[in-house]
């Protein structure tokens, strides 16, 4: 097997296995005021979080940034929970610019991530030849991941609302308000000091 095709699964199954809920949690908060058609948003959105995500990981992995791991682990459900929360005040076609600022968060948020799968990822690719290639293989499968949960996740509301005629409003805030109810207890239950 390829180092492309191994890093491409160990990315790709760092989004699809039960220990990445704060993960997909995150893309859920992240994109749920989205619709199908908002599909180029959405790309943009996820592709920013995946840059900041590169950015630390690589980082990381070359040993020129160190965060303690029960910092990033705290840090992590508290993205979570500002992204639920700020669902809570969404309205549509309220970003008029090129770059609305959720774009920037996704970015930065991205970077928080990024070094949470950092501690994982850096015993195994370690800092020898290749190493490009293997940060690129990886975050390709991230992103090829997080993309099939999105549209997972469009689908499912699609259907709660398009089908089961829930409220598209009413649906942002019950989910937004679970997601954020999780986020809570896991921000509690890791509180560093």
């Amino acid at each position: 097997m390829s180092n492309f095709s191994i890093y491409f699964q160990l990315g790709f199954y760092h989004i699809f296995n039960w220990n990445a809920v704060d993960h997909i949690l995150f893309m859920l908060a992240f994109c749920l005021s989205y619709q199908f058609i908002d599909w180029k948003k959405i790309l943009i959105l996820i592709t920013a979080f995946t840059i900041g995500h590169t950015i630390t990981l690589a980082l990381a992995v070359l040993n020129l940034i160190s965060f303690q791991k029960n910092w990033i682990e705290f840090l992590i459900p508290l993205t979570i929970a500002v992204t639920a929360f700020s669902n809570l005040f969404f309205k549509k076609n309220t970003n008029k610019t090129s770059y609305p600022i959720i774009y920037w968060f996704a970015l930065f948020f991205g970077l928080i991530h990024g070094l949470g799968f950092s501690n994982d990822l850096k015993s195994i690719i370690g800092t020898e030849s290749g190493l490009t290639l293997k940060l690129f293989s990886a975050n390709l499968g991230i992103e090829i991941a997080q993309i099939i949960f999105v549209i997972t996740f469009l689908i499912l509301g699609l259907i709660c609302t398009n089908f089961v005629k829930i409220n598209r409003r009413e649906y942002i805030l019950f989910v937004s308000g679970t997601i954020f109810g999780v986020a809570l207890f896991l921000l509690i239950s890791r509180v560093p000091f």
